[in-house]
């Protein structure tokens, strides 16, 4: 049985995604910690972190530092938070967001109604970054 992630990689359901390559993709999170927050997501069905390989895991970390360093330039903000929590989808995924204090750390402060014109604008400053810094060809030509 595949995973809603797997169902948004595949274009089964919609997605806001920033990156794509043939390990992971990242797409923006439905429900932010703060406009721009990615999930890092391997292709491959993973259920826990400590499960995958090292290699995949490198991968994904690089990936993620390469958001992350895009969301700082982006946003303006003054760090790029990241977590792997696991529990609420049973594929791995990696949580990048804009981030200027601890209370942004909190996944209680999630915005489960997020406006979707700010998502789309949030989708497209990163697109734009990531393209700025060297990642074009990693990075979705326009809005999936």
């Amino acid at each position: 049985m595949s995973t809603v992630f797997s169902k948004v990689i595949a274009g089964e359901i919609p997605g806001r995604f920033v990156w794509q390559d043939e390990t992971c993709a990242g797409f923006l999170s439905i429900a932010p910690l703060a406009y721009g927050h990615t999930l890092v997501v391997p292709r491959q069905e993973v259920d826990k972190w400590t499960d995958a390989e090292g290699q995949l895991m490198t991968h994904l970390m690089h990936v993620a530092h390469r958001i992350g360093k895009a969301q700082v330039e982006a946003f303006g903000s003054e760090r790029a938070g990241l977590s792997i929590a696991g529990f609420e989808v049973p594929h791995l995924h990696l949580h990048v967001w804009p981030s200027n204090s601890m209370a942004d750390h909190s996944f209680a402060q999630a915005d489960d109604d997020p406006d979707a014109a700010k998502m789309d604008e949030a989708a497209e400053k990163l697109r734009v970054a990531l393209r700025l810094m060297g990642d074009a060809e990693h990075v979705p030509a326009e809005q999936d």
